[in-house]
């Protein structure tokens, strides 16, 4: 028998494999988020609460960046910008009293597709280290514009009053059902970046990844494409960012800098690069990490950098992949 009628079982094998674990490892991280809530109040370890909440919100940040690093393979290293413009909008609305979810998050996420839109005209008409570069000084500009905003606390950031409303009740006020809010939004982003990355535009994306002249020849507008993933990834990034504010009650231009974006890209490295479910994992592995290691020593950033780098030495596809070839996958 020939090397290609024997490797034709095995890669169906393979592509049945990552099937599998795409449908069902989603359903079962979501049905853990839903029960660790439960598992903290029975248990009496309500603090860790604040900690889940959050991985969930970066979660949020990280399935939107890996729409257009993961899937279209564009790096870039302002998208905490986004994450700031969301945390921003609810900040200065609920400062004005107009705080409510149903008015915050429509705003946030047309504030954020505009600076989507007019940013990603620009960055998209480079590529490769000069994309990254020009993301990396939109970022900054935003950073450097929320510091100049005295009127809302200028560097020391601006403490909310109270969390945002939901029509007109305080849900968000009580820590769990605040939970199951963001846990909400995080499924409906996912079934989103999902459906996107499965359809004609996503496929095109990813072809546009691999070969953009190729696409291109097939009557595909490659710009057009990459820009409306950017726009897309930027809202998300925005609503994860009204979150955030909400939940730490406080704004602060830190949210934009820079090392913000290393961190989402560090998330999606260790969750599986293109992996959507694996951003959200690599999110949860990220932040569990980091608040395990910050209780030994105030140096514990160093131990933290040491890790990632064996992480990513020796393991080639993240946490997804290593899911896969520990359920029967092979690599």
């Amino acid at each position: 028998m020939s090397a290609e009628a024997t490797s034709a079982p095995a890669a169906a094998a393979r592509a049945r494999s990552r099937l599998a674990l795409s449908t069902t490892a989603p359903l079962v991280m979501l049905a853990l988020f839903a029960l660790l809530p439960l598992l903290a109040i029975a248990t009496g370890q309500t603090h860790w609460l604040s900690l889940i909440n959050r991985i969930v919100i970066l979660g949020i940040a990280a399935l939107s960046l890996d729409l257009i690093l993961g899937v279209g393979g564009l790096v870039s290293f302002g998208h905490a910008a986004f994450i700031g413009l969301g945390a921003y909008t609810a900040g200065v609305m609920v400062d004005a009293g107009r705080g409510d979810l149903l008015l915050v998050v429509p705003a946030a996420l047309l504030v954020s597709a505009v600076f989507a839109a007019l940013t990603g005209a620009v960055s998209l008409r480079t590529k490769g280290v000069a994309f990254i570069m020009i993301t990396l000084a939109f970022g900054q500009m935003a950073f450097f514009f929320s510091q100049a905003l005295y009127a809302y606390g200028g560097d020391d950031g601006l403490t909310l009053p109270e969390r945002s409303t939901v029509a007109g009740f305080p849900i968000l006020a009580n820590k769990v059902t605040f939970f199951y809010v963001s846990l909400g939004f995080l499924v409906a982003a996912y079934l989103l970046v999902r459906a996107v990355a499965g359809s004609r535009f996503g496929r095109a994306l990813q072809g546009a990844r691999d070969n953009p002249v190729r696409v291109g020849s097939f009557g595909f507008d490659v710009f057009r494409i990459r820009l409306g993933a950017y726009v897309i990834s930027g809202m998300l990034a925005g609503l994860s960012g009204v979150l955030l504010a909400n939940q730490a009650e406080f704004v602060s231009p830190a949210y934009m800098a820079w090392q913000r974006s290393g961190e989402l890209i560090f998330m999606i490295i260790i969750g599986g690069l293109g992996s959507l479910w694996g951003a959200v994992l690599g999110a949860a592995a990220f932040l569990l990490l980091e608040e395990a290691l910050s209780g030994f020593s105030e140096h514990w950033k160093l131990g933290f950098g040491v890790l990632i780098v064996l992480f990513v030495l020796f393991t080639r596809g993240g946490l997804a992949d290593l899911a896969r070839r520990l359920t029967g996958g092979r690599a």
